[in-house]
């Protein structure tokens, strides 16, 4: 048995704060809660370990490829610029730096294929890094078939470019998918090949843009079939909102909802670009809103309306989603700058602390791993917990009578963890995972990407010119959709 002694306890959402407090910790779960007499005090807080309920174990960021400050349409076909590496070492700095962050829960999205290997073989690999980390995934299978390039035929886009630069995004960029048939299969291959001891599988279709009626149909069949989740795009930029209008005139949620993909089952990423119709009918299935706030500014994709999906009665959760604000890994800053941004204006409040602690917490934990429980310190509770510093959080404060988590939601962040349990196995002891040698793998994977990046020389000078026609091709005036 473990016991942690807290100075603080945020106990979680609608729970009360409570102070000294030993908690001990058994069979995976907190065992029990007692009384810490005064003299006993310790210096840290414990609460319920962060959810990342949307990613997409990537490691490398943005500013390193020269794709900072860049649109969505623009920014995924940069992705390209990034040579493939060993998917172990990729995943498990991936989950390593998520775990020094304080994430036990992570739905990694599995869009980019590193290919080196046979698809499940490299699943194995990302599966084996999450348990070697030792933070809990669901490892969500990609399925996509159409749209490559843009929303919509991309012979015009294509005639934008140079010869060499249209053969290089056509042969890089164009390639025949997987028939629907076999992308549902393969979820299933998948499931069997990987999911137990922490790692759950998913359907993870790309987004309603990138996935053919057929395709979506086929998920939808066999997710209820098998009683598996499914995680997806939604709505992320306001071009996939014209394509949406323009292609489902009778409402996209009203198409996805008649194919079977609204539902407690389903979380869609972002919504950005939601309506409060489509909250609406999102919420009365119980499906999950997973919310981008820091991904969303930085891609140019605009603010979720989160308070009014919020009054319209939607779950809302976490998502970091690979590009924080200032590219590190620190939800606690993603909590703060989605509370900042959506917490209300003067005396009025449109989303409240239970609000903001159910976000990051709670909901996340449903999406993810499809359990209600957890997101809460309490008797019973799994046991995966967050360790702060509260001596290095409180240690200016001068009213001790001010709520404790007042002072967190002030200013904890990433530097201020000391510790991260999941199901009762510590996985980060004074801020380094202890699972794998994090450091270590990050120089490795730094020192690989250097001498592999030549082999991405191609498609990377024809990127400028295809930035450049994807701003052309959407253009207020001259975007179109079919």
């Amino acid at each position: 048995m473990t016991t942690l002694d807290a100075a603080v306890v945020i106990a979680g959402p609608a729970g009360a704060t409570l102070t000294d407090r030993a908690i001990s910790l058994s069979d995976g779960r907190v065992a029990a809660m007692t009384p810490l007499p005064a003299a006993a005090r310790s210096g840290r807080v414990v609460m319920p370990a962060l959810c990342n309920a949307h990613d997409h174990a990537r490691v490398v960021r943005s500013s390193q490829i020269g794709n900072f400050d860049v649109a969505l349409e623009a920014w995924l076909p940069h992705l390209a610029a990034i040579p493939a590496v060993d998917p172990w070492l990729t995943a498990a700095v991936a989950f390593g730096r998520s775990a020094r962050a304080g994430i036990a829960v992570e739905m990694a999205h599995y869009t980019r294929i590193q290919g080196l290997t046979a698809y499940l073989d490299e699943a194995r690999a990302v599966a084996k890094a999450a348990r070697d980390v030792g933070i809990r995934i669901a490892f969500a299978v990609q399925c996509r078939d159409r749209n490559p390039l843009v929303y919509g035929p991309h012979g015009d886009l294509l005639r934008r470019l140079s010869p060499s630069a249209c053969a290089c995004v056509t042969e890089k960029l164009t390639r025949a998918p997987l028939p629907a048939a076999e992308q549902i299969a393969l979820v299933q291959a998948t499931a069997e090949a990987i999911a137990g001891d922490g790692v759950t599988v998913q359907y993870g279709p790309a987004g309603p843009q990138w996935c053919s009626d057929d395709l979506l149909a086929r998920v939808a069949e066999s997710a209820a079939a098998h009683g598996r989740r499914v995680h997806m795009h939604l709505l992320e930029s306001r071009y996939q909102r014209a394509w949406a209008d323009a292609t489902y005139p009778q409402g996209l949620l009203n198409h996805l909802d008649a194919l079977g993909l609204v539902n407690e089952r389903v979380s869609f990423a972002h919504g950005t670009w939601l309506r409060p119709d489509e909250m609406e009918l999102i919420a009365a299935r119980g499906a999950t809103v997973v919310i981008n706030t820091s991904s969303n500014l930085v891609l140019r994709s605009g603010v979720a309306p989160v308070a009014e999906m919020l009054r319209r009665g939607c779950r809302v959760a976490m998502g970091l989603d690979g590009v924080a604000l200032d590219e590190q890994e620190d939800p606690l800053a993603e909590m703060q700058l989605a509370y900042l941004l959506h917490k209300g204006e003067g005396f009025s409040t449109s989303m409240s602390r239970d609000d903001l602690l159910a976000f990051a917490l709670r909901n996340g934990r449903f999406a993810v791993l499809g359990e209600h429980a957890g997101g809460t310190v309490a008797p019973g509770a799994p046991a995966d917990l967050l360790v702060l510093d509260w001596e290095a959080l409180s240690a200016d404060r001068l009213d001790d009578t001010a709520p404790p988590l007042e002072t967190f939601l002030a200013r904890a962040r990433r530097r201020h963890i000391k510790d991260l349990y999941v199901a009762g196995r510590q996985v980060v002891r004074d801020g380094a995972v202890t699972g794998v040698d994090l450091p270590a793998l990050e120089a490795e994977l730094l020192a690989t990407l250097k001498a592999r990046f030549g082999t991405t020389s191609g498609i990377r000078a024809a990127l400028p010119e295809l930035r450049a026609a994807l701003a052309g091709h959407y253009s207020a005036d001259t975007f179109m959709c079919s």
